[in-house]
C-alpha cells in the first residue's frame, strides 16, 4: 500500500464525522519530504471548529496510521486569530 493510500484510508476513518455536518476533506498533495497538505471541503472549510477538527481529528488520525508522515497542513483552515475560531487548547 502506498503512503497516499494509507493517508486516504486514515481520512476515510474520519469522513463519516465530517460528512454528518456537511463537510469533507481532500488530499491536495503529499510532498517528497512526507508532508500531507489537505483541503477542507463543504462546511468544514468555514467552520469555527475547523482548527479542532484538523488538529484533534485529521492530523492525529494520519500520524497514527502513517508514521512516515512528518507533518500535516490544512490549506484553508479557519485562522487562529479569527474571532469565531474555537481553539482546541481553550476547551
Amino acid at each position: 500500500m502506498t503512503i497516499y493510500e494509507k493517508v486516504e484510508q486514515a481520512l476515510d476513518s474520519m469522513r463519516p464525522y465530517l460528512q454528518t455536518d456537511g463537510g469533507n476533506v481532500r488530499i491536495e498533495e503529499i510532498t517528497s519530504d512526507n508532508v500531507v497538505k489537505l483541503k477542507l471541503l463543504g462546511t468544514c472549510a468555514s467552520c469555527s471548529m475547523s482548527i479542532m477538527t484538523f488538529k484533534a481529528g485529521l492530523e492525529q488520525a494520519i500520524k497514527k496510521a502513517v508514521p512516515e508522515i512528518v507533518a500535516v497542513e490544512a490549506l484553508n483552515i479557519t485562522e487562529m486569530d479569527d474571532p469565531n475560531a474555537i481553539n482546541p487548547n481553550q476547551l
